[in-house]
């Protein structure tokens, strides 16, 4: 094949793609449009992360919203972001920043669209549960951050809305090529881009997925190609992306979907993410001689500082803090949660990390509960070492 013959070759493949994806874009439109205006009024939840999908998906939605007139745009579209309140910093600023951009231009343009991010509760937030109560960070097998700071948080809203509205239709921007794990999941559950599925723990709310048949190569090519509706562009976005060469870690919103947050592709998740083995993110982040490099390296060392403290069985209790042992099948001791002083050497750590990078990453509500929950833990350290020497007998008053 001589280089003319190449040229036509590839300038041939290059318009088939972009066909393509136009006539997936257009019927993506129409069914986005056709759900909209059905008769009832339930409304929907747009689960946003800031991240390639979601941002496409909010975008077709919005650019469908704006092409009603003013007497169709009758049901109500939350968008709804999650914050950890341990994220990536980019990702967190990104999605702050964008949530308060997409706010401002939705009421500046007659939209009916609310934005909210919601948090964990002061009780159950990543440094609550290490640095109050011990949990060792988050493993494969005892992955206890999830269900705490990403998924209650987030039903907690839905089911309010539910509540409010009888019904709710959740939008989210998963497809089935981001991963096999993902396609089996979506298959297993019947989600597509066509039709409404129950969601699988919140009654009354079914789940809409409309990119499902949407490539990598299609999401960026539309991204690239058209501006975000609500102002600015995507280019901080496109940045991120190229930076960290990762994925964001899409809004949780069931067990089924804890696989993709903090598995060994390199996604945009919490700095503190010991799921994975090594955080490819934000290693790429300051590999990419970011401007703030030097600050996610601090970060990034004492990911892997706590990391360190879990694997050292000596940093950690043998009773549990139900009070009681456990062993495996062959006798060997489960280690329960990390002692007092081991808690309260990273507060300090942490602290000092706080002021060397001039961010605040612990918060004064945090550390009321922390201190409350010290309190009663050496109350009840302090009633069994009371208990243990009441009942060991004591040779001295036993030879007398």
């Amino acid at each position: 094949m001589n280089e003319r013959t190449q040229l036509n070759s590839i300038a041939s493949d290059s318009h088939s793609k972009i066909v393509r994806v136009v006539e997936r874009l257009n019927a993506t439109m129409d069914i986005i449009r056709r759900e909209y205006l059905r008769k009832h009024l339930d409304p929907w939840v747009v689960a946003y992360s800031g991240g390639k999908d979601s941002t496409l998906l909010l975008q077709l939605i919005w650019e469908m919203l704006a092409s009603l007139p003013v007497r169709d745009r009758r049901r109500k579209v939350y968008v709804i972001g999650n914050d950890t309140l341990v994220e990536s910093p980019l990702v967190i600023q990104h999605l702050k920043t964008t949530i308060a951009t997409i706010s401002t231009a939705a009421a500046a343009n007659g939209l009916p669209i609310e934005t909210q991010i919601t948090k964990p509760h002061i009780d159950q937030t990543f440094w609550v549960n290490v640095i109050g109560r011990g949990y060792i960070p988050p493993t494969r097998n005892f992955r206890w951050c999830t269900d705490r700071m990403k998924i209650i948080p987030t039903s907690q809203l839905i089911e309010s809305l539910v509540r409010t509205h009888k019904r709710a239709v959740l939008l989210v921007g998963t497809r089935k090529s981001e991963s096999e794990s993902r396609r089996r999941n979506m298959a297993k559950h019947g989600v597509s881009a066509t039709k409404m599925n129950p969601h699988s723990s919140v009654e009354g709310c079914r789940i809409f997925a409309p990119l499902a048949e949407f490539k990598d190569e299609d999401v960026w090519l539309i991204l690239i190609q058209r501006k975000p509706p609500w102002g600015g562009s995507h280019h901080d976005l496109i940045t991120l992306y190229r930076n960290a060469g990762g994925g964001e870690c899409p809004l949780v919103l069931t067990k089924d979907d804890a696989p993709s947050c903090g598995t060994t592709s390199p996604r945009f998740g919490c700095w503190t993410c010991t799921v994975v083995s090594k955080d490819r993110s934000l290693r790429g982040l300051i590999d990419s001689g970011h401007e703030d490099a030097e600050v996610f390296a601090r970060l990034f060392d004492f990911r892997e500082w706590l990391v360190q403290l879990r694997e050292d069985d000596a940093n950690r209790q043998r009773v549990r803090r139900d009070g009681n042992l456990k062993s495996r099948a062959d006798g060997t001791p489960v280690m329960g949660p990390f002692k007092l002083d081991v808690r309260k050497r990273i507060l300090r750590e942490l602290q000092t990390l706080e002021q060397e990078i001039a961010q605040q990453l612990i918060t004064e509500s945090e550390l009321d509960v922390i201190e409350d929950i010290w309190r009663r833990d050496q109350i009840r350290q302090d009633c069994r070492s009371a208990l243990h020497e009441a009942i060991t007998p004591n040779p001295e008053g036993a030879s007398a």
